[in-house]
């Protein structure tokens, strides 16, 4: 089974607080994961529904139904991994929550770079057919590990070539313009010229061997297709 990536992987972020909810999902966001938001439990309910989230990180202090009511509506839901926030840190609480299903526990407050490692660590435990790489021809993308291999090498790319490949591939045969590749890739934001992807798109071939530009194929006033 081809691994899902990021952007395809819901996450449901439910807390009172908005300045907790904008602070993890724009970080979320940056790190390429879809978020959902939701500021009560009736509320948090309404989303897992709807969105069928893959992890809901959880705040247990919740204005009219408490977090640990809400896991336990969850888990009837859905397969969704928990990762319960509070500012408790006693040995009770935690064990509550995971009585009650929840996966993980973090006290506020806490390192966003170890939220974002729990997450990953829950990914794979929950649905580990996202750990596997999606392979394309004689490419395949580790998304997880951010990084892509060619005919089993994995290549030296910073992050905006990596960005670049990871988006020409998974479009692969469809031809697409400078500008859709620089609204995707450097951003809607960018205010560079446009001919920095050819620049770009050398870098990748010479990484490839692609000296003929028989994989990555200039469309003449078009763009580029990927062709594998």
């Amino acid at each position: 089974m081809a691994s899902l990536f990021k952007e395809q992987i819901n996450i449901l972020v439910v807390d009172d607080e908005q300045s907790i909810v904008d602070f993890i999902k724009m970080g979320l966001e940056a790190e390429g994961y879809t978020v959902h938001t939701a500021f009560d439990g009736y509320e948090a309910i309404k989303a897992v529904q709807e969105i069928n989230p893959h992890v809901v990180i959880l705040d247990i202090m919740l204005p009219g139904m408490s977090g640990y009511e809400v896991c336990s509506q969850i888990k009837k839901l859905t397969k969704a991994a928990i990762i319960m926030l509070t500012a408790k840190d006693e040995v009770d609480d935690l064990v509550k929550g995971l009585s009650l299903g929840a996966d993980d526990y973090m006290s506020k407050p806490f390192s966003f770079k170890e939220l974002i490692a729990r997450i990953e660590v829950r990914l794979k435990s929950t649905f580990p057919e996202l750990s596997e790489t999606n392979t394309m021809g004689n490419f395949s993308i580790d998304d997880g590990a951010h990084e892509i291999s060619y005919n089993g090498n994995i290549l030296d790319l910073p992050p905006t070539q990596y960005n670049l490949l990871r988006y020409l591939l998974l479009n692969r045969g469809l031809v697409i313009s400078k500008s859709t590749i620089l609204e995707n890739v450097w951003g809607y934001d960018f205010n560079g010229d446009e001919n920095i992807v050819e620049v770009y798109v050398r870098y990748l071939r010479d990484k490839i061997g692609d000296k003929d530009h028989n994989i990555i194929k200039t469309v003449r006033g078009v763009g580029y297709k990927v062709v594998i």
